[in-house]
């Protein structure tokens, strides 16, 4: 089946024509540096989608296959397989100078990447394209994103779930389908560039214990350490520096790699020294305290009180150290509501024109289910128009994707690139007056689709479901989008927060240099240029864990006036429907953006869309959070 259809000539599919090497794997686990590859299968294809080569073997991982249940991989099958070694070069033969293509790609490729670099070689892949994100941007009436659940809604036959190769047929189809919808919404194509994620600075280091403590606060001039206190250690040390670090964790303190205003002693032997730690204790106030005295003192460290995963931390938006004057202050806090449902439906390879069914909480609102892009105006205008939106019940769409119902023209619409393709496709188009009282003319249901997602205002709250009355069983996801950028890119990022706002230690904070927390429970997934997932394994998170703060960044010059609205959706897993979005496009100047929390509250875990900005830069914003940062 090639890529060309009649809908398109061939000219107006040059920009979705590449070399493809579409890939599925079947692992022993969910990470990476640990887990193994069973199972590989490739196709290639070339820029016409015709295939051109295929390939699939199973592998001897040399451990247990974990899930049988899942991949049907029994050690007996696996035995007598080939080790990923003797299949490295076959594989990178097929994957050279070729975009790799994945369904949730980043997964498949940093098991590739793992299982090369144990091979002694490098992945040989520069791009790859997440069909997943692919289909995040096109947005098809469908309930979920799961491949089998596209390959339904696309018509490609799928015969064996978890089977790498028929997996990866599949795949082929759902991606000859999603580069025809993206072509006929002229979307730019999600693509990644790859770092070398085998490099050895990618891999997460060793969990750190979790301290199983609250912060007491400072101890008392002369007074005893209590369990939970924090704790830094600076300059050189008599006892060898890692048997007085176990000494002190084996005592219930909490080790930290930095000093903040909630760390409760310094220990060195050199207060004068002018090391870091050693001038931010001086300005903080933080007691110092020489190592024969904390040496003393670990022989007798009081009983402290334990974290509670009921605690019910306070409903505000956080205080960062020193932070710059937020953009606006915060709306009022909704009450939480029920999660969407699923509406099922038949599947339809025509993209659906019609508002998805609105959350009953919306439906005395006339915009509800709907999704409105607003082209065109001054910044001012265009945030103002969108919040009018949200007024109404409807979801501001800041992209062209099949799921827009409805285009708002301000000053100047009709010259953005995208009327073309709007007017060719007959998307209904206003005025900006239409916005103050919407008449709304039904659209014709195409196709099934999900329930539309519940839209948050700046600053609103909902309860995270239970499944099954377990509180958070299923990982989570926050996804934020924006308008492809060309002056700059914007980087999501993520902090682990106790109850006083700070991370325990540096590497819960999340970035594109460090992926992955130690303890793998925060993931950031990188899906191209205008779109980045946090992902958080809320049932893993230690009790010291009171908050998931999700936070964006612009590498560059420009401001977050000057990109425009970031869009935020979250949700069940990446493939899932999204429970609840939110439009945040408030902000002027500012440099850093807090954009939503995942919070405990009692037992229950809370989301709140944040848009709180701040003129300062990354570095900034994570020394607030208690990362040590260098200069």
């Amino acid at each position: 089946m090639s890529l060309l259809s009649p809908a398109f000539d061939e000219p107006g599919l040059r920009d979705y024509a590449h070399d493809w090497a579409v890939l599925d794997v079947e692992t022993s686990g969910l990470v990476a540096r640990r887990d193994r590859v069973l199972s590989v299968a490739v196709v290639v294809l070339g820029p016409d989608g015709e295939q051109t080569e295929e390939f699939s073997t199973l592998l001897d991982p040399g451990c247990d296959p974990g899930p049988v249940h899942v991949h049907g991989l029994t050690a007996e099958r696996l035995r007598g397989a080939p080790v990923f070694d003797q299949v490295a070069s076959r594989i990178a033969e097929m994957l050279r100078d070729r975009v790799l293509v994945a369904h949730n790609a980043q997964f498949d490729y940093d098991f590739l990447a793992h299982e090369f670099a144990r091979a002694g070689t490098a992945l040989p892949v520069a791009r790859r394209l997440c069909t997943l994100a692919l289909n995040r941007r096109v947005d098809p009436p469908t309930e979920d994103l799961r491949l089998g659940t596209l390959a339904a809604h696309y018509g490609v036959p799928q015969v064996r779930a978890h089977d790498a190769l028929d997996d990866t047929r599949v795949l082929v189809g759902v991606l000859r389908a999603s580069l025809r919808e993206a072509a006929r919404l002229e979307l730019p194509l999600p693509f990644v560039s790859c770092p070398p994620r085998q490099d050895s600075r990618f891999a997460p280091r060793t969990p750190k214990t979790p301290c199983s403590y609250r912060n007491p606060g400072r101890p008392e001039p002369g007074g005893p350490l209590v369990q939970g206190m924090k704790v830094a250690i600076t300059g050189e040390t008599l006892t060898p520096r890692a048997e007085l670090e176990r000494q002190a964790v084996e005592a219930g303190l909490n080790l930290m790699a930095s000093v903040s205003r909630h760390t409760s002693a310094l220990v060195t032997n050199d207060a004068s020294s002018g090391s870091g730690k050693a001038r931010r204790a001086l300005a903080e106030g933080v007691p110092v305290l020489d190592e024969s005295t904390f040496v003393r003192l670990l022989g007798d460290v009081r009983p402290g009180t334990p974290h509670e995963r009921t605690r019910s931390p306070e409903v505000t938006i956080p205080s960062p150290a020193t932070p710059p004057a937020p953009a606006r202050t915060p709306q009022p806090v909704l009450e939480p509501t029920p999660p969407a449902a699923v509406l099922p439906g038949p599947a339809s390879s025509a993209p659906s024109t019609s508002p998805r069914p609105a959350h009953p909480a919306d439906r005395d609102r006339p915009l509800c289910g709907r999704r409105v892009l607003v082209l065109g105006g001054t910044h001012p205008d265009a945030v103002a128009a969108r919040g009018r939106i949200v007024e109404l019940g409807g979801a501001a769409a800041i992209n062209l994707s099949s799921s827009v119902t409805d285009v708002v023209l301000l000053e100047g619409g009709e010259q953005d690139r995208r009327m073309k393709r709007i007017t060719a496709l007959a998307f209904p188009t206003h005025e900006a007056a239409w916005l103050a009282a919407p008449v709304i003319t039904p659209l014709p249901r195409q196709g099934g689709g999900p329930m539309a997602p519940r839209v948050l205002p700046r600053g609103g709250v909902i309860d995270l479901p239970q499944p099954g009355g377990s509180a958070a069983a299923v990982p989570w996801t926050v996804t934020a989008s924006w308008a492809q950028q060309t002056s700059c890119e914007i980087d999501v990022v993520a902090f682990v927060v106790d109850e006083d706002e700070q991370v325990c230690f540096d590497e819960d904070f999340v970035f594109y240099g460090a992926p992955e927390n130690p303890g793998g429970t925060v993931r950031l997934h990188s899906d191209g240029p205008t779109e980045q997932t946090i992902g958080v394994d809320l049932a893993a998170l230690p009790p010291s864990a009171c908050k998931v703060v999700v936070a964006a960044a612009i590498d560059g010059s420009p401001a977050f006036g000057d990109v425009g609205a970031i869009h935020i959706s979250s949700g069940p897993g990446p493939s899932a429907a999204p429970l609840v979005q939110a439009t945040l496009d408030a902000a002027t100047t500012e440099r850093t953006l807090l954009l939503a929390e995942l919070y405990r509250r009692g037992p229950l875990w809370r989301l709140r869309t944040v848009g709180q900005g701040y003129d300062q830069g990354l570095d900034a914003l994570a020394r607030s959070y208690g990362v040590d940062v260098s200069d």
